[in-house]
């Protein structure tokens, strides 16, 4: 058996993706192996790492759909459950990440925030958390300085661009949009009580997976950016069911 490496993709740079640059990303969610409150959420969730912890997250895998860092790269998780709690006992982190999971629809659907009509309503609801896996939308793409000066920084998103700003026009029209760097200045490594070995310090990580979902082509304005596949399940989001 012979393995042919001339149709592989050339190694990608270690570089990050420009701070404050816009570009339609595709979000899979790679499994943690915790049931999430719907049926279609089963083995969903990825729980905290911290001893104690009752957060529940998703953790999404963000690939660039096209463009000049097309196939590129970063990761980033969700609060969906647990956590610091507001007023009414409701997770706080939960409340930010719904505000951003429905502008990631809002966007993927060129769906106007202030659109609550019936039928704009009725593409908001999805059975679970993981009708958003493969779903295509316009994001600024910032770089996160790292709190510990000694390991690298890392892409995250930003914010969801939506229909209503330029450069979601611009970006569904197939034009190039300049990144808006963020200029957000490295935190300050905190002073250690002792001076401890360098096993001693923790290293987040994250590893990269093929998302499961193919890139969709771009579209104009008011369609869904969303990505085409044949075999979806019956009754889902529209960007599973164009």
């Amino acid at each position: 058996m012979t393995f042919d490496m001339n149709d592989v993709a050339p190694q990608q740079s270690g570089d990050l993706i420009p701070d404050g640059t816009f570009a339609k990303v595709t979000m899979s969610i790679r499994k943690g192996g915790v049931d999430g409150m719907s049926e279609v959420d089963r083995g969903l969730l990825k729980p905290s790492n911290q001893p104690g912890s009752d957060v529940r997250m998703v953790d999404a895998e963000f690939t660039v759909a096209e463009g000049p860092f097309a196939r590129r790269k970063f990761w980033q998780n969700f609060t969906v459950q647990g956590g610091k709690l507001d007023e009414q006992g409701q997770s706080v982190g939960w409340k930010i990440s719904k505000s951003q999971f429905r502008a990631m629809i809002d966007s993927a659907l060129g769906l106007n925030p202030e659109d609550m009509s019936d039928a704009a309503k009725a593409k908001r609801v999805l059975r679970g958390l993981a009708d958003l896996d493969g779903i295509t939308f316009v994001a600024k793409i910032q770089v996160e300085p790292n709190r510990n000066p000694a390991y690298k920084d890392a892409n995250k998103l930003d914010h969801v661009i939506l229909p209503t700003a330029p450069e979601w026009q611009k970006l569904m029209a197939g034009e190039q949009v300049p990144a808006q760097p963020s200029n957000r200045p490295r935190p300050a490594a905190a002073a250690p009580a002792s001076a401890a070995p360098a096993w001693g310090q923790s290293q987040s990580a994250s590893s990269a997976s093929t998302p499961a979902w193919s890139t969709g082509s771009s579209q104009s304005s008011g369609q869904s950016a969303a990505p085409s596949e044949a075999a979806k399940p019956a009754g889902g989001p529209a960007w599973l069911n164009p």
